[in-house]
């Protein structure tokens, strides 16, 4: 085996879910020498037609406990990745770095009673891997799943959200979770329809989940469109929320793999 070889398994595409028109998901078999915590993500990679091969990183969606790995998607028109990837099926096979990376992981925060999870689009990918982990569940008392997207078909993973509090190992735990819907682009019942900085600043997201943003007690993960965090970043540090770093803990954890 050659010293590049070795940096990579060769895993089995197990399954390809379209979610909605332009997003999907996937599930691969997985190394058993494959570690993560809960938040990382992983470089997969696949092979061109010239022998060459294209890499992306993808929040794991599973949890570090299951057999399998799931990752999701958005289709992006001509792009690289995902033009490769879409003549993929069950069955063919695709690279995965054996190396887990990221930093957005549980471990970012010192203490904390309440958790908020902030995302857009696919970045809820780590949160739902966060949620599958018992944690998370036994470290905080309120957890606040803040999901964002553009149109109401792209809520992705409505029924595994819906069915977390339902799992044998968190039913002691039913009642901390909320899930509050962000849909941007038009009207859709039960969910908020402005930008997560906006519904932070006019108060609307605090007032939506009974619960306000302290930097005694919140502590806050970003992962999605890399404006959406910089600004909610600006709005949190006005609230004297700052990144939680190894030499300064803080209250606010990123993802900046994009």
């Amino acid at each position: 085996m050659t010293a590049s070889a070795e940096k990579f398994t060769r895993q089995t595409l197990l399954d390809v879910q379209p979610l909605t028109p332009s997003l999907f998901s996937l599930r691969t078999s997985r190394d058993q020498g494959f570690r993560f915590r809960a938040g990382q993500f992983a470089r997969l990679g696949v092979t061109k037609a010239d022998g060459s091969v294209v890499w992306r990183a993808y929040s794991m969606v599973s949890s570090p406990f299951d057999e399998h790995l799931d990752f999701f998607s958005i289709v992006v028109p001509g792009g690289e990745f995902t033009s490769e990837l879409s003549r993929l099926g069950e069955g063919d096979s695709l690279l995965i770095d054996r190396q887990a990376f990221g930093y957005l992981t549980l471990d970012r925060f010192v203490d904390g009673r309440d958790l908020w999870l902030l995302a857009t689009g696919t970045g809820i990918a780590p949160f739902l891997s966060i949620l599958q982990d018992f944690e998370v569940w036994e470290r905080f008392e309120s957890i606040k799943l803040v999901y964002s997207v553009r149109e109401a078909r792209e809520l992705a993973y409505l029924d595994l959200i819906a069915g977390l509090e339902q799992r044998d190992y968190l039913a002691e735990h039913a009642g901390k979770l909320q899930f509050i819907p962000i849909v941007t682009r038009e009207q859709h019942p039960g969910a908020l329809n402005q930008r997560i900085t906006t519904l932070i600043e006019n108060g609307e997201l605090e007032r939506a989940a009974g619960l306000a943003l302290t930097p005694e007690h919140s502590r806050v993960m970003l992962c999605g469109n890399p404006q959406m965090i910089d600004d909610t970043r600006k709005v949190l540090k006005q609230r004297d929320m700052n990144l939680s770093l190894s030499r300064r803990p803080g209250q606010v954890a990123v993802e900046t793999y994009w």
